[in-house]
Parts: C-alpha cells; structure tokens; sequence
C-alpha cells in the first residue's frame, strides 16, 4: 500500500490550478470530469504520489456538500493498491466499515471504493487500483 493521492476539495479549479501550479512550480497532467459523482478532477504529480484538486459541478455532488459544511481542504487520502478486492475483504474483517463495498471507476483509470470516516478517526479514506488492462 502507498499513498496514491491527496483529494483537495476546492471551490473553483481554474484559480486552484493557477495557484497549485504556482506552489508546485509545474502543470497538472490532466483534468478529467467523473459524471457520476459530480465532479472534475485536476491532477499534480510529486514523485510516486499525486494532488487532486475536485471541483463540483452539481449541487449535489459529494464535493459540493463537503465544500458547504467544510469549506475548501483536504477531502480523502487515497491509497494505491495492487488488488482492491482482497484489500476489501482484509478490511472488512478488521472491522472497518465501506460506504460501498463494491470498487467502481474513479479518475485517472482506476477502480476506487471508500472507507466510511466513522470507521477512520473521521477521514474519508479512498482505496483505488489500476483498472487492468482488458
């Protein structure tokens, strides 16, 4: 398991853009909308690790909820790992508790699930894998 991505909740990508690529002193590498959630994401690498910033785009979306009751901020913690089905079932039985346990496809072409925060100190944690190669 590594830490694959810090998930920034942010109001508006176009000025976050500007000022991640400003602190980073580099480009995302991509923006990618995930209608299914509502949301577009911008992506920053740093090594073996990412940023991505998510902007809402319903007012419905997670991100748009997380952003009224929060504000802007760190969102989740992603973790990468190499088979998410047996992580799900490792989990489970450690007593951690899924907001859904069956992976769907997230941004920049992975599998993603989520770890309720009541089961995590209050974090939003995400597991995603590499979606194979069909």
């Amino acid at each position: 398991m590594k830490i694959e991505h810090l998930g920034i909740a942010v109001k508006s990508l176009q000025s976050s853009d500007e000022l991640f690529a400003r602190l980073l002193g580099k480009e995302n590498y991509k923006h990618e909308a995930v209608e299914r959630e509502g949301v577009t994401t911008s992506f920053y690498e740093l090594g073996a690790s990412k940023i991505e910033l998510l902007e809402a785009t319903t007012s419905e979306s997670p991100i748009a909820k997380f952003l009224d009751k929060r504000g802007e901020g760190i969102h989740h913690i992603a973790f990468g790992v190499e088979n998410i089905y047996t992580e799900i079932e490792r989990l489970k039985k450690a007593g951690f508790i899924f907001i859904s346990e069956e992976p769907k496809d997230g941004a920049d072409n992975k599998l993603v699930v989520f770890l309720h925060p009541k089961s995590t100190n209050g974090i939003l944690v995400e597991l995603c894998q590499e979606k194979p190669v069909v």
